[in-house]
């Protein structure tokens, strides 16, 4: 469940592209939970034709699932069509600068565009891609296998996936205690589903298998350079709403054309890449050798990694990563010792972790590093020198201290140290238990500590709060600067201003990902 900021933030975005009614029926979604059709358009109070329309949208740019609920065993089994609301998706729409950045640099220009228009349409079958691509050259010849080797390009890359299936059957999950026989399979499985959200367990069951998700050849997707056959959509105009993208929303309309292929941005790829590259500005203070052999490490495992979030890279041994070195220009003029004793500065404090005559990168260590630096700083920013040294040592500590003991560690005056510690406390930043003294004379002590569960969880919905303040800001100065009878010192400033703001959103998304992609 997304955070209070985090819901508003996420309604915010999808105003801001989609106006206020689909932002009516993603709100309903996203604070209820999964809903029918039915009961969508009983809370909205909308019509049952703006439901619909809304949910088309809104599946059409990924940010809804439909899913299948079986509810009931045997004959008596039923079959509803809910419908969720995919909050990180909706997220992702504010990175979408990042995700271009990131295709035109590696990619090129070419590739830019044909990504661009596939972020703008949110789902397009491969003809529609090429005949868009062909109508926004404007007066230039060029072929449609030109732009299929260019998809291709996107496809290697994985920064294009194939669509989810539109409506997924999710089983109940069986809540039996597993037979002795086949205890350690089943009880694995059951654990996995009880600590997934409902969110992450219909994107994997809608999710195409991986032999499937980067699969260019299809008998609906092989005319695209010649005729059209008679299934392909791609007479449609890009812009207009295409049936066979929707669910069946009405079971009497007419059933989705199961050989239509639809495409969309791989959201999960650049995500990783955005993660590889967190980890990799983490520890540039360890100097430019441990950013290249970080990098190089990255490059050499990232095929391998089947999730975002893992703890762990696959194992590399040390001539397996100089050779990966010397392939950039950056380490061609490494030798063996250096790349060597750039491993060895990673693993103090142990972000690379020698195994068996290998390496890995230890994905958590690095990331709950940057978490705890992020946190330091905000709490430095905000609160000052005593209470960063303060908070600093209970968070390194990892378990409770007395006041009289933070204030010994920090070298501050133990009648002032409370001031602080409260202040962190009332900010809800520190953990605070009172133990009572029985004795001749009855006291009471203070015990403080990070609780960083709960501290992380408010520092995020404090993120949200602060990107949506941000965002309405900018949304205010870019109204500002559409007047034309603003003087040019206005306007100038204006522009100043909107700089700042966009910078702004950027570092704070960075941030954001931190804790809640990463």
């Amino acid at each position: 469940m997304a955070s209070q900021y985090g819901l508003k933030y996420a309604v915010h975005i999808i105003t801001s592209h989609f106006g206020n009614l689909v932002a009516k029926v993603c709100e309903c979604l996203l604070r209820k939970g999964p809903l029918t059709l039915h009961n969508l358009i009983r809370f909205t109070e909308l019509t049952p034709l703006q439901v619909k329309n809304s949910l088309l949208v809104l599946i059409q740019h990924n940010c809804v699932q439909a899913f299948i609920e079986e509810s009931g065993v045997g004959d008596g089994a039923k079959l509803n069509t809910q419908y969720i609301a995919l909050f990180n998706n909706i997220i992702h729409r504010s990175r979408f600068s990042k995700f271009l950045a990131i295709v035109s640099k590696e990619l090129g220009e070419e590739c830019l565009k044909l990504f661009e228009g596939l972020l703008q349409h949110g789902r397009l079958t491969l003809a529609q891609i090429v005949d868009r691509a062909i109508s926004s050259t404007k007066g230039s010849d060029i072929a449609p296998g030109a732009i299929r080797e260019t998809f291709l390009k996107l496809l290697g890359s994985h920064f294009v996936e194939r669509c989810p299936a539109p409506e997924p059957v999710l089983s109940p999950p069986n809540q039996e205690l597993p037979s002795s026989a086949k205890r350690g399979s089943k009880s694995a499985k059951l654990q996995k589903i009880e600590t997934e959200t409902l969110e992450q367990r219909v994107s994997e069951e809608a999710a195409p298998s991986e032999a499937m998700r980067f699969l260019l050849t299809t008998d609906a997707e092989s005319n695209v350079d010649g005729g059209k056959d008679e299934n392909d959509s791609s007479s449609s105009l890009v812009g207009e709403k295409r049936k066979y993208d929707a669910l069946e929303l009405d079971k009497e309309g007419e059933a989705t054309n199961e050989r239509v292929i639809l495409w969309r941005a791989n959201f999960e790829e650049f995500i990783r890449r955005l993660r590889h590259k967190a980890c990799i500005e983490h520890v540039r203070h360890l100097g430019n050798g441990a950013v290249i052999v970080l990098s190089a490490m990255l490059e050499a495992t990232r095929s391998a990694e089947n999730k975002v979030k893992i703890d762990a890279s696959a194992p590399l041994s040390l001539n397996s990563i100089y050779e990966e070195v010397i392939k950039n220009d950056a380490g061609r003029n490494m030798t063996f010792d250096r790349v060597r004793s750039s491993l060895i500065e990673l693993g103090c404090p142990p972000l690379v972790k020698a195994f068996n005559d290998s390496y890995i990168i230890d994905f958590k260590a690095i990331i709950d590093l940057a978490q705890n630096d992020e946190v330091e700083s905000i709490v430095l920013k905000r609160y000052g020198q005593e209470a960063y040294k303060m908070f600093r040592a209970l968070s390194q500590a990892g378990h409770l201290l007395e006041t009289d003991k933070i204030a010994e560690q920090t070298f501050y005056e133990k009648k002032d140290t409370p001031k602080v510690l409260y202040k962190l406390w009332k900010e809800e930043y520190l953990h605070m238990e009172k133990l009572q003294i029985t004795g001749a004379r009855q006291s009471q002590l203070l015990l403080w500590k990070v609780n960083k569960k709960n501290l992380w969880e408010h520092v995020l919905d404090e993120m949200f709060h602060a990107a949506l303040n941000l965002s309405l800001r900018l949304a205010h100065e870019l109204e500002k600067e559409k007047e034309l009878l603003n003087p040019p010192q206005s306007r100038d400033r204006i522009i100043r201003v909107r700089l700042v703001l966009e910078s702004a959103q950027i570092k704070l998304d960075d941030a954001i990902m931190l804790f809640h992609d990463f």
